[in-house]
């Protein structure tokens, strides 16, 4: 099986066109497990306090594509509930951020529990599924995995949905916001050519383990635009792959979450604007950035929001991923 490392730039890659995806319907169980051949795939399921759903996503998992994944890994991202015991009755290998190389740290956050993940897995691809979901299959581990499975070349894969929002009590399709409102503006504005990608910021997506492993990895929510920037810098825009997986429900955040949510994003495209322009980081793209905001009761208050990013895992003393 051909490696991301064996792979170069494209010389002349195709210009990725919006129709360019296939479907979840199009990598069936007995495809994937054909063109799986000797591969190994490891699943990882981050969540915090995720009791009432990682069961679900969990059980269905070992259930449906027991033969097909070889690792199913919950990353316990320090959850005050029992998320932990919930996810290893269902069938999870279950590891906690803290517990995987104490002597690196540890930080709340989706990246930082994707980047530890590294240092417990070592399948061929990745794939990573949400523990908050409630509408949803099996499919989206076949339809994100099996793009890599059938193309060489391909490096990361990238599920889109339609994304439920439950709207006082009547469901629309109107989730996403922070895609839709930040992520995929700043793409047009700053990378036309990856304007095509759906859900820059979709939950549900693989990359293959050697190239996820020599990346930097935003501790927070970054870390979907990140890989996606890192990947198409450095093997183009025909190293990506898109699947429609369908629909996909989950819980939603409140608005200032969802500030917090936006000022990581950006921080990590600005950083990434920066870094290919040649120009100096912005000081706010570091760290950490200071977000006011203003309560119902017309109070200001800072939040801290960590933009900082763990280096590349195989840069790590010990990593043996």
């Amino acid at each position: 099986m051909i490696s991301a490392t064996d792979l170069t730039m494209p010389s002349a890659a195709p210009d990725p066109r919006p129709e360019a995806f296939t479907s979840a319907a199009d990598w069936s169980l007995e495809r994937v497990s054909t063109l799986k051949s000797d591969a190994t795939i490891a699943v990882v399921i981050p969540a915090r306090d995720e009791e009432q759903s990682v069961g679900d996503v969990v059980s269905a998992i070992a259930h449906d594509l027991g033969g097909f994944v070889d690792e199913l890994v919950v990353m316990d991202s320090l959850s005050s509930d029992r998320t932990a015991d919930v996810a290893r009755q269902a069938g999870a290998h279950v590891f906690s951020v803290a517990d995987i190389r104490p002597d690196l740290g540890v930080h709340p956050g989706k990246g930082e529990a994707l980047w530890k993940s590294l240092f417990v897995t070592r399948a061929d691809i990745v794939a990573f599924i949400d523990a908050d979901l409630t509408e949803w299959g099996t499919h989206f581990v076949r339809g994100v995995t099996g793009p890599l499975l059938a193309d060489p070349q391909a490096v990361l894969c990238r599920g889109f949905y339609d994304r439920v929002l439950d709207v006082d009590g009547h469901p629309t399709l109107e989730g996403g916001r922070v895609t839709e409102l930040v992520a995929r503006p700043w793409l047009a504005l700053f990378r036309p050519e990856l304007s095509h990608v759906v859900q820059p910021l979709a939950g549900e997506w693989a990359i293959r383990r050697d190239a996820f492993e020599r990346m930097h990895v935003p501790m927070g929510y970054g870390v979907e635009l990140s890989t996606l920037l890192d990947v198409h810098d450095r093997w183009g825009p025909g190293a990506i792959a898109q699947v429609d997986l369908g629909r996909r429900a989950h819980r939603h955040q409140n608005i200032h979450d969802l500030s917090a949510m936006a000022t990581e994003i950006l921080a990590t495209a600005e950083r990434r604007r920066a870094r290919s322009g040649g120009l100096a980081i912005p000081p706010a793209a570091t760290e950490a950035v200071q977000l006011a905001q203003l309560s119902e009761e017309r109070v200001w208050k800072e939040r801290t929001v960590v933009v900082a990013e763990r280096p590349p895992a195989i840069t790590q003393s010990s990593f043996s991923g």
